[in-house]
């Protein structure tokens, strides 16, 4: 850019705010050169480039015009009137449609001189638009979460939307998969849709489709728990099932065994969620149940998850090693898998090569290379981890290790420079040591490449807007396992009561885990083949809490109840 900034003479908005100290002399000028340059407005390039305060730019702003500064965090999105002004518009001048008064369209923007906003909107819109002045931080913010309501969200989603949702099978081809959904009945494609997004609305891990003798019922998992949603005729058990299985790509005419398969809802440009589809032949016909995958939930990040500071640190510390195995046990639905990708995903960068190896693969992870393992044709968990080292890894997962020779192969791997995660389905990491020797893996092998093993439980969060005070006398905490010093510090019980915002007092779920280090002391326990019972009581004397005293530390701080601690962590 050829201007130099000593023949500038700022006027205007650019003078304003040097008058006021927001910036000076030198600064003013080079933003004004550099935002005339770049096609944005002042104010804009100051607030990105963080040259200055937004709010005080926006009430020097309003002196220098004589017109007050609206808050914006005084409007929620589903009060702004929608798909008024076309989101390119909106994106391009940092244009915000408030509210509309009859043929007059009011207009949040942080720079007043913006008139060719207005005009633009004006033009394309045919309504008369007036500007209203406010924060460009807050703005921007709110430019966000409008666009992303305005977006096909599930919110949003009425009886008129439910046929127009895009579904795509996942796993194979189906040539006859679309004459038959075009002879389908509308209504149970519209009902089968609604109850899958109904499903994701209520943040459901699992839909049940049931027939029985006299009647049908479909249920969700919600937070742990099954809960009845639907009753349909029981006539209309044949077409429900058939239009699953034509959505996920089945063979429609096989009823007698067991078939998986996937479905793949797009539910916007940008949202899509994945359902894992099992059918099982019953006395009455296809039950059908559909696990809801969210690829989100991989991305959440580690502080999501539920784990304590040292809990995290110890699992990040792990990660950060080049080679060893990091074990994730627990029960089926306790969020190994979530577990497991996320930390996969703060590994996942261009530098490393991650293969996974899964029966099948749940969360699709950009960047990683999964393989869904399939006995029929060969290919279980040890064929294809001998494939991966074979192909240059750097870390590998394995989506469970069952047998002795995928142990095996794994623990090789462990030792070999490689950084190997997988599960096991036991109760705790004590047991987890000795599961693998019970396998016939050589305790020397396991004390050598097992760097950190987590146990874990999900329990559900104790609703914040209804969740009330309990009282419970000091010796029955003593008796469920609360310290001495947990109760003379003080804290406050909560029980759940329920409300419009929650399911019977809870309201979503966290992480309750035991993270134990392999230490030199407890590798040579292993090397000794000590019990489970010796090796839990020196991972508590190493500092390692099991998982009940994770999760009374959770009811300690409010997280969850003690009859959900006692739920999730009976002994």
């Amino acid at each position: 850019m050829s201007t130099n900034k000593s023949n500038v003479t700022l006027t205007g908005l650019a003078r304003r705010f040097v008058d006021d100290g927001l910036l000076d002399e030198a600064t003013a000028k080079d933003a004004f050169l550099q935002a005339s340059h770049n096609r944005i407005p002042l104010i804009t390039y100051l607030v990105q480039n963080d040259l200055a305060n937004s709010s005080g730019l926006a009430f020097s702003a309003a002196m220098e015009f004589g017109v007050s500064v609206l808050d914006l965090s005084a409007f929620l999105p589903e009060m702004m009137p929608e798909k008024v002004v076309d989101e390119k518009l909106i994106r391009k001048h940092s244009a915000l449609p408030l509210y509309k008064r009859g043929n007059r369209l009011f207009i949040a923007v942080s720079d007043p001189t913006n008139i060719q906003a207005l005009d633009e909107i004006k033009f394309n819109t045919g309504l008369s638009t007036d500007a209203i002045l406010v924060d460009d931080a807050k703005l921007r913010e709110a430019i966000d979460k409008y666009l992303e309501s305005q977006d096909t969200s599930m919110g949003d989603l009425d009886d008129a939307d439910l046929e127009g949702v895009e579904t795509e099978g996942g796993d194979q081809e189906d040539e006859n998969a679309v004459a038959v959904s075009d002879v389908d009945d509308a209504p149970i494609v519209k009902y089968v849709n609604k109850m899958l997004l109904d499903a994701i609305r209520g943040g459901a891990s699992d839909i049940h489709f049931e027939p029985y003798e006299k009647n049908y019922r479909v249920r969700y998992r919600t937070d742990g728990i099954l809960k009845e949603m639907s009753r349909p005729s029981i006539k209309l058990a044949p077409k429900i099932s058939a239009r699953i299985k034509i959505m996920a790509q089945l063979d429609i005419s096989e009823r007698r065994v067991p078939q998986d398969g996937r479905i793949k809802m797009k539910l916007s440009k940008t949202k899509a969620i994945d359902f894992r589809v099992n059918t099982l032949p019953t006395l009455w016909g296809e039950k059908i149940v559909l696990r809801i995958l969210d690829p989100s939930q991989a991305q959440m990040g580690i502080d999501a998850l539920g784990y304590e500071d040292d809990q995290k640190k110890l699992y990040m510390d792990a990660l950060k090693q080049p080679q060893g195995m990091i074990l994730v046990t627990g029960p089926t639905g306790s969020g190994k898998t979530v577990s497991l990708y996320t930390g996969l995903n703060i590994l996942n960068t261009p530098e490393l090569n991650i293969s996974t190896a899964e029966d099948p693969a749940e969360i699709n992870l950009e960047g990683v290379n999964q393989v869904n393992v399939n006995t029929k044709v060969g290919l279980g968990f040890a064929e294809a981890l001998r494939a991966f080292l074979r192909q240059d890894p750097d870390i590998i997962m394995v989506g469970e290790i069952r047998d002795l020779e995928t142990a095996n192969i794994a623990i090789k791997a462990a030792q070999t420079g490689h950084l190997v995660l997988s599960t096991l389905h036991t109760n705790s990491a004590a047991e987890t040591l000795t599961r693998m020797m019970n396998m016939g893996v050589p305790a020397f092998n396991i004390a050598t490449s097992v760097s950190l093993i987590i146990a874990q439980r999900l329990g559900r969060r104790l609703c914040k807007s209804c969740k009330q005070p309990a009282t419970v006398p000091k010796e029955i905490l003593l008796e469920e396992g609360f310290t001495q010093e947990q109760i003379d510090t003080g804290f406050t019980l909560y029980r759940p009561k329920g409300c419009d915002k929650c399911t019977n007092g809870y309201k979503g779920r966290v992480g309750i885990y035991e993270v134990v280090k392999i230490t030199d002391e407890l590798a040579n326990m292993i090397m000794e083949e000590a019990s489970s019972i010796k090796i839990a009581k020196q991972a508590q004397a190493e500092g390692f809490p099991n998982l009940r005293q994770s999760a009374l530390k959770k009811v300690v701080e409010g997280v969850t109840s003690l009859e959900e601690a006692n739920r999730v962590t009976k002994d």
